[in-house]
């Protein structure tokens, strides 16, 4: 099949979340069962320069929005066997972030990312086969999605699905978008555009697609209720026989503990003895004492309520306030400036038993989740989640709240140790967390069990094969 893939971000090039790695994965996954991928996204001004470099082919496609004509060249990188193509239009693209600096969102992200859903369904008519699948992710490509469904022309229309990656970031604009972008005042109707008085991409790329999935079966079942839904859950249900849920792959040769170039030790689950100098090598990084007797947590992810940042504060504070003398922990992230400051603020009085870092580098994130003995994920929702699927392949037990993809990929160790793969809870409460915790700090002491589930985990196989299998089997219903 010929399958136009669209996402306003792209591992290795741009990233802010997991988008940008399924971007990254999944079309490759694709190419390699056979498909004609074309993936499409920005050229963005702070494009990460250590990625294959897009270049321009000498073309450009026009497009109009409202009353105003924006050119965008398209440049072309290579990488494997996807066509990964980008637009230029430095008005709306060369700035310092994708979407929004110092906590706001660019005030014009509206008409940015309308443009770019036109222009890319422009720019790949322009230099390929016409796609016999559009593919878009999240609010930033909703348009595209709307546009296609009303496109005119003497081909068969493309099948369209629409993924929904976090349904929490909708895209909503004021009503007077409309005409910015020169689209129809009765769009703005309950059933079609409208959400409490706005204009929402990502119900422009629900509405109108053929086929809508999300990223994991649980997390699928989660927004059809009100509590998950985001105001969005009778949508959801409305589009009950269109909405699936797929579990995010992991790109399994970038995150391979056997041979991950940022390592300082490789390993695999029949000799570990890798991951113990893995752990001395971090824990010296991040100037910590290299105490073997003591179990090393480790976090990375966005700094924020979501991500349960804040439950783990309350931990500290509260009842599990003797953590940090019986164990070490490590943080990466950035995010919400209020919790960054409290964490911070935690590991100055403990440096030997804290160690936070406010950034992103994705070097150190490997080395976390290989030097970890366990990786903390309170998340109070997950649409998917990433990091606990690296933290079993390298590993790192997982302890997770058990709700959306983190239910359905992590299964909760019994009280005996028998069986499972990490340490689940369900109350988003300090007092549930601590208690998943103290039960990974008895796993700690006994070696034989931990390994046992050590081992259980690593041997999960969260690849791109089998889920790609799945986006394939949709493409073809879609297609039908």
């Amino acid at each position: 099949m010929e399958i136009l893939f669209l996402s306003s971000e792209v591992q290795p090039w741009s990233k802010t979340g997991g988008l940008a790695d399924v971007a990254g994965a999944l079309p490759q996954a694709l190419a390699q069962r056979g498909h004609r991928v074309t993936v499409v996204s920005p050229l963005y001004g702070g494009l990460d320069r250590s990625a294959p470099t897009p270049v321009s082919i000498g073309r450009s496609v026009e497009v109009r929005m409202g009353d105003r004509p924006y050119v965008a060249e398209i440049c072309e990188a290579k990488l494997g066997q996807v066509r990964w193509l980008f637009l230029r239009e430095d008005g709306f693209f060369a700035r310092r972030a994708l979407y929004g600096e110092g906590g706001r969102d660019y005030p014009d992200n509206g008409l940015r990312f309308a443009f770019f859903s036109a222009a890319a369904l422009e720019a790949a008519a322009a230099v390929g086969s016409p796609p016999e699948i559009v593919h878009a992710n999240d609010w930033q490509t909703g348009p595209a999605i709307y546009l296609a469904s009303r496109a005119r022309g003497g081909g068969a229309r493309p099948g369209l699905v629409f993924t929904i990656h976090n349904l929490a970031y909708q895209g909503l604009f004021p009503p007077n978008v409309l005409a910015e972008l020169g689209w129809p005042e009765r769009l703005f109707n309950l059933h079609e555009l409208e959400f409490h008085g706005s204009v929402s991409f990502l119900k422009a790329g629900a509405v109108y697609a053929d086929q809508l999935s999300t990223v994991s079966p649980n997390y699928a079942r989660e927004i059809r209720q009100p509590e998950f839904g985001c105001g969005l859950d009778g949508l959801m249900r409305s589009l009950d026989g269109r909405l699936r849920g797929i579990v995010n792959g992991i790109d399994s040769s970038e995150w391979d503990p056997r041979r991950d170039r940022q390592l300082p030790a490789h390993f695999h689950a029949a000799d570990l003895a890798g991951k113990a100098r893995c752990k001395v090598a971090l824990q010296k990084e991040l100037g910590l004492p290299a105490l073997a007797d003591r179990p090393l947590f480790t976090m990375v992810g966005r700094i924020t309520p979501q991500k349960g940042h804040d439950l783990l504060l309350a931990v500290l504070d509260g009842p599990g306030r003797e953590l940090l003398s019986r164990a070490q922990l490590a943080i990466l992230g950035s995010g919400d400036q209020g919790l960054e400051r409290a964490l911070l603020a935690k590991a100055r009085e403990r440096p030997e038993a804290l160690a936070v870092r406010v950034s992103f580098d994705e070097g150190l994130a490997h080395r976390l989740e290989a030097g970890g003995d366990f990786f903390l994920m309170p998340s109070r929702f997950e649409p998917c989640g990433l990091n606990q699927l690296y933290s079993l392949r390298y590993g790192a037990l997982p302890i997770v709240r058990s709700t959306g993809g983190l239910a359905d990929t992590v299964q909760d160790a019994a009280p005996d140790l028998s069986r499972g793969t990490g340490f689940a809870f369900r109350p988003p409460t300090p007092e549930a967390l601590w208690e998943a915790i103290e039960r990974a700090l008895a796993a700690y002491a006994r070696p034989a069990a931990l390994l046992a589930l050590r081992r259980a985990g690593m041997a999960q196989d969260y690849s791109w094969e089998a889920s790609s299998a799945r986006y394939e089997e949709m493409y073809r219903e879609t297609s039908r």
